[in-house]
């Protein structure tokens, strides 16, 4: 190899007395008296430590500031103080001569490399080509490299054939904001950046491909979260002809689990079958449509059995209580814990327990003692149990419930695994809702999906002999561990059943025609029953790697403002350049 006969995690104690070239960068140098320094070289392997005995080689180190790139030549000879912690630390090289190949002209970094983790997400932003030094961050990018590689190996072996799909294309109503890209032979007209491939994967459906895949760009304008990266993200797109939403389970329940198990930071992940939970049930039970199994609490409905007791906050409301069983926390903790549950829902929550004597006390405990016989009865409550609560219209219940579910099995460990991967799948969506800025009926999820009871049940609900909300689809999501991985659907592939799942939502079949121009025109043409799903490989990444955010696993990630800082994207372009483009930049007038 140039610059290198071995790497700097390569050399053992059976090298000693061979003649070596490393290169790599200076991660450290140390003067022992006059006439004596060590190196730590890093290269992307690893660290070997050199030893400078020679005077004139001493003069080209010493002003040199760390992170400068060195070849060095050298003999391979036996450390008299060994480093058990270092896979080099048997030996080290002394060097016969150094070449500088690139110096870093600053004597202050802006952190330092190997705890760059402990520095403003800013400065490591700006910096990441210095972050993406530090071995602890380079390896959630080589797992993901890996991680990538597998799946697409596990997808070929299943038959798939990879196909790339279009970046520009048309703008399409898909749920969240496109990105433009403006036409510069079309003016006033733009391109749109694919919010998801799935037309186009429909698409292929049609042409007669039977099984696709791709790991896919996706690009959304979007907020970030922990679990999502402004911009543009990454999933594991695939579709299958003539199949059933079993068939995509098989698949997934197939590849998935070796790959948790291979590289994820727990070895444990569930087997095929997932669990399967309906969406109504996962509501009611979890308090939300991504349940961490891993954690074994649960939510039962007490409307009924604290109706009337005197507290104003439950009184016409739907109540949930979550028990805990052996509980340890302290007065401080439960405060935290309704505080944070009311941050994350909106809405307040509420508890007591049954203590070591069997007595009802904290909390709301004064409102319930007339009916404590019952609600012990009801709840199977046993001394030293908590009993979390929430309350409000039957979705705010359901809310708060899930918050502090998902809050309370890290703060009781004796109700949480987590120490592995917990699969399951959310069936039977809704097919609508009531859209919260509109109030008028908007599609639940996935417009093409096909609704359970086909064309016979959207007919009813244009009739009125059926409540649209209570249509449901042929829609899941995967989630593990209390994350949505993806979701997917059987595909409404029948022209007629598309037309009238969208009347229902105030658009005609000129309007289908007019949004979805090509895939109605292919379905036209005699489309095969089809469906698919699209993991995404960010967010798998992230749990594999149990990193606190997703930019953890993204080489080089925008900020939470979708920002670009080390790149300075989105930047101001020249006047040429828009007048090329026909677009006038117009400032907003404030009032």
């Amino acid at each position: 190899m140039q610059n290198r006969t071995h790497t700097c995690n390569e050399l053992r104690i059976t090298d000693v007395g061979k003649e070596v070239q490393l290169s790599g960068w200076m991660e450290n140098i140390r003067e022992v008296g006059g006439n004596l320094a060590f190196i730590v070289l890093r290269d992307f392997y690893g660290t070997t430590q050199v030893v400078v005995e020679d005077e004139e080689i001493m003069k080209k180190v010493l002003p040199l500031n760390k992170e400068s790139v060195l070849s060095v030549k050298g003999i391979v000879r036996e450390r008299s103080s060994k480093n058990p912690r270092q896979d080099t630390g048997d030996i080290e090289v002394v060097p016969t001569s150094v070449d500088i190949l690139g110096t870093c002209r600053y004597n202050a970094l802006p952190f330092q490399i190997n705890r760059s983790k402990e520095a403003d997400e800013t400065m490591r932003l700006k910096y990441r080509y210095l972050d993406l030094r530090n071995p602890e961050v380079k390896k959630n990018i080589i797992m993901r490299c890996k991680v990538v590689a597998a799946l697409r190996k596990a997808m070929i072996d299943h038959d798939f054939l990879e196909i790339t799909t279009p970046i520009l294309t048309a703008s399409s109503p898909e749920g969240a904001r496109d990105y433009l890209v403006p036409a510069r032979k079309h003016p006033g007209m733009f391109y749109a950046l694919p919010q998801a491939p799935q037309q186009f994967k429909q698409l292929l459906m049609t042409s007669g491909f039977d099984r696709y895949f791709q790991i896919a760009p996706c690009f959304r304008d979007e907020d970030a979260r922990g679990d999502r990266s402004p911009g543009e993200f990454y999933q594991l797109d695939m579709e299958m002809a003539f199949a059933s939403q079993e068939d995509v389970f098989a698949i997934l329940e197939d590849v998935l689990p070796p790959i948790f198990a291979q590289y994820g930071t727990y070895n444990r992940a569930s087997a095929a079958p997932f669990h399967r939970i309906a969406y109504n049930d996962a509501m009611e039970t979890y308090g939300c449509d991504k349940p961490d199994l891993r954690i074994d609490l649960t939510a039962t409905d007490v409307t009924d059995l604290l109706s009337g007791c005197g507290f104003g906050p439950f009184e016409g409301q739907v109540v949930k209580a979550i028990p805990v069983t052996d509980f340890t926390c302290t007065r401080k903790q439960i405060d935290k814990l309704c505080a944070d549950a009311e941050v994350i829902s909106g809405n307040k929550a509420y508890w007591f327990k049954l203590d070591e004597n069997g007595e009802i006390a904290g909390g709301i405990a004064k409102f319930l003692q007339e009916k404590k016989d019952d609600i012990i009865a009801a709840l199977n409550l046993k001394p030293n149990t908590f009993v979390a609560l929430s309350a409000g219209k039957k979705g705010a219940a359901q809310k708060t419930a899930g918050a502090l579910i998902k809050l309370l099995g890290p703060l009781c460990p004796n109700h949480m695994d987590a120490e592995k991967y917990e699969f399951c799948w959310i069936v039977d969506f809704p097919m609508y809702e009531i859209g919260e800025e509109s109030g008028e009926l908007e599609f639940c999820h996935n417009p093409f999906s096909m609704p359970n009871g086909g064309l016979e049940i959207l007919k009813k609900a244009q009739s009125g002999e059926v409540d649209p909300l209570t249509i449901t689809a042929y829609q899941y999501d995967l989630v593990c561990n209390g994350v949505e991985l993806s979701s997917g659907a059987v595909r409404n592939h029948d022209p007629e059943i598309m037309i009238e799942a969208f009347k229902l939502v105030r658009l005609g079949e000129e309007d289908v025609k007019a949004k979805f121009p090509a895939m109605y025109n292919a379905f036209c043409y005699g489309a095969p029953p089809h469906a698919g799903i699209a993991p995404g490989v960010d967010r798998m990444v992230m749990l594999l790697a149990a990193a606190d955010t997703i930019r953890e696993v993204i080489p080089f990630p925008m900020n939470k403002n979708a920002q670009d800082i080390m790149m300075g994207a989105p930047g101001y372009v020249e006047q040429k350049q828009l007048d090329e483009l026909h677009i006038a930049c117009v400032k907003e007038e404030k009032e």
